[in-house]
Order: structure tokens, then C-alpha cells, then sequence
């Protein structure tokens, strides 16, 4: 249970609990799976954990706890609720477009949107994962991976996606627990499994993923930290001086960032060849980060604090912020202003 705990990151909050699942399903009705039930419209959305934050266009999105989608065309000031399918723990949310949108999340959820958030289709969640799965490893003849494929069927709607990332409208790639790796070149219609194209040996969880310049990576569990070779179409592993869990990605043409736990942050500026760890003097979990209106790398951390970078990420200062709040999801919503989402909510944060 040690690793589950971890999930995305130690603020959001949520935990998978596959026993509680168990149990649920024991019970007599009128109980439903979350998967079978749309997310319920409530005025104390907005202040209900939440772990994703994106940008649409001007809008910014936000999802969280029992499927929970929120909308803001105000910089934060206000929020109406979007219909959603399911009511499953969503974790992460991105738009490459101003329109088009994916969230992830728990019960092996991925939720699509074409209409800049408001309404949501199901894609793919738990039940079909393991089917996917099963045939693709079944259609490559490897007995090893289709032994694997078979245990995640076994599993049921039990593991999350993570983090997801699309290039544009049709190509994205999904991570989770695990090692889940897939991937998209039809907008989501169709999912390709990746495992097997991962350096993961362990299965290790998968945080994040991100394209930063030309190049696609994936940080979670442990130190790892994976970054696409298009010639072999594999997952490279690469060698950071940090062995502990890594949360999330930013980055800009060749710098890349990546940070996790006890306030560790490792900078490349060779798109990912070589890495140097980024003093921070925070000893907590850095658990999101965004670019300020300016351009600046900003990092947040579960406890409230807010990291500056004014130099590409070679140094940090922590910004006065007048109310801290433990953050799992940050985003920029114009000048002077960042949305942060975490345990207690949603918050407009004004930076100096």
C-alpha cells in the first residue's frame, strides 16, 4: 500500500483503495459503480478536491475527486460545473486545442471532450483496459506480456491513469500505475499498448508526461525518468541524480525540469542527456508546475509554497503569496495570477 499512496501526488488526496471497491460491491443496492454513475452538480464543487488544472483556449478546466469537472472564463473568479459520465476520481486534464480535451483518471478512466469542457464522452475506462490489452499482446505473440496483459484483466477497473498528453487533436499518450503506457494516433478512438516499449522493469508508477521541445518524457516512481527514441519507438531510460519519486515535468526548447518528493528538482538543458540537481530549500513534495504570464518556471509544492525560477530553472525563490494553499495542480491565468487546484479546492493566487 506504501507505493498506492502515491498516486499522482501526496496532496491530491486520493489514494486507490481496491478493497473499498470490493466491499462496495458487496453491498445492496441502491449502490451503482462510479463508472456507471455521471458526476453529481453540487454548489461545494469548487472548494472539493481537485488534482487537474488546463487551459482551453481562455477557459481554465479543472477536474478532481467523484469525476467533478470545473470551468472558469473568468481567471478564477467563478466556476460552473461540467456533465460528465462517470464519477470516478479524475487526475489529470490537457488541451492541445482550444476545444478538444482529455482527462484521466481512476478506475482506468479517459474522458474526452470536444466542446472546450463542457460536456464529456467516455473513451475508455477499467473494464475495457484489460480487453485492449489482452488483444494487443495476443496479436504480438509475446507469452510474457500477454501473461501481464491477462493479470491487468484479472485486476478489473482497479488501476489509474495518471497523466495524459496529446499533441494535437489526434496523437496523445496516457500513463498510470504500474507502468501503464498507451498511446493514440486516432484522437482516441483506439489505444495502443506501450509496456512492452518501456525501460520500466519494475512497473513503476508514471507520473507525468510531456513533450518539451521535441522530445516526449515520462517521470514517476523511484528516480524514473524515460524519454522517447523515435527511431526505436522505445521508452529510454535515463540516468538522474535524484532516486526518489518524481511528481511533474515543464519545460522549453532543450531545458527540461522535473520534480518530486522532499523538494527535489533536476535540470537538463541537453533534452534530457544529462541532468544536475536545482537547490530549492523546500523539503516537501513539489507536486505541479506551469509557466507564469511572463515565461517564468513556476513550481508548487503540497504545503502552499510557490517556487520562482527567473533564470530557466537554474534557481528557485519562493514568491509571497498571501493565503498558502497545498496545491496537487497549478496553472497560469493571465498577468500576476496563477489558479491553483489541491485539497481544499480551487484558488486564485496573485504572484508579485
Amino acid at each position: 500500500m506504501q507505493r498506492r499512496t502515491l498516486l499522482r501526488a501526496l496532496a491530491a488526496g486520493s489514494v486507490l483503495l481496491p478493497a473499498a471497491r470490493a466491499n462496495a460491491q458487496a453491498l445492496p443496492s441502491p449502490w451503482r459503480d462510479v463508472l456507471d454513475t455521471p458526476a453529481q452538480k453540487s454548489p461545494l464543487a469548487p472548494r472539493a478536491p481537485l488534482t487537474g488544472l488546463a487551459r482551453a483556449g481562455r477557459r481554465v478546466v479543472a477536474v478532481g475527486q467523484r469525476g467533478h469537472v470545473l470551468l472558469s472564463d473568468d481567471a478564477g473568479k467563478t466556476w460552473q460545473q461540467a456533465d460528465v459520465p462517470v464519477s470516478a476520481d479524475l487526475v489529470s486534464v490537457h488541451f492541445p486545442t482550444a476545444t478538444h480535451g482529455w482527462a484521466v483518471g481512476h478506475d482506468g478512466v479517459v474522458l474526452h471532450s470536444v466542446d472546450a469542457g463542457r460536456t464529456w464522452s467516455r473513451q475508455l475506462d477499467g473494464r475495457r483496459l484489460g480487453e485492449v490489452l489482452v488483444a494487443h499482446y495476443t496479436r504480438s505473440g509475446d507469452p510474457a506480456w500477454l501473461a501481464e496483459a491477462k493479470r491487468f484483466a484479472a485486476q478489473g477497473a482497479e488501476n489509474p491513469f495518471l497523466d495524459v498528453w496529446f499533441d494535437d487533436a489526434r496523437h496523445g499518450t496516457i500513463v498510470g500505475a504500474f507502468g501503464l503506457v498507451l498511446r493514440t494516433g486516432d484522437g482516441g478512438k483506439t489505444w495502443e499498448p506501450l509496456l512492452h516499449a518501456a525501460d520500466n522493469p519494475k512497473a513503476l508508477h508514471l507520473y507525468a508526461v510531456r513533450r518539451i521541445g521535441a522530445e516526449l518524457f515520462i517521470v514517476g516512481e523511484q528516480g524514473t525518468a524515460l524519454r522517447l527514441d523515435r527511431d526505436s519507438g522505445r521508452f529510454a531510460a535515463l540516468d538522474l541524480p535524484y532516486k526518489g519519486t518524481l511528481f511533474g515535468l515543464a519545460g522549453k526548447d532543450r531545458v527540461v525540469l522535473a520534480h518530486g518528493l522532499r523538494g527535489n528538482v533536476v535540470r537538463s538543458t541537453d533534452a534530457g542527456a544529462t541532468w544536475q540537481s536545482v537547490p530549492t530549500g523546500v523539503g516537501v513534495g513539489l507536486t505541479a508546475s506551469t509557466f507564469d504570464a511572463r515565461g517564468r518556471f513556476v513550481i508548487v509544492s503540497q504545503a502552499g509554497h510557490v517556487l520562482v525560477s527567473n533564470d530557466d530553472g537554474a534557481s528557485f525563490t519562493p514568491a509571497k503569496v498571501e493565503r498558502p494553499v497545498p496545491a496537487a495542480a497549478v496553472v497560469s491565468a493571465g498577468a500576476g495570477t496563477l489558479i491553483v487546484a489541491g485539497p481544499r479546492g480551487v484558488h486564485s493566487l496573485a504572484l508579485a
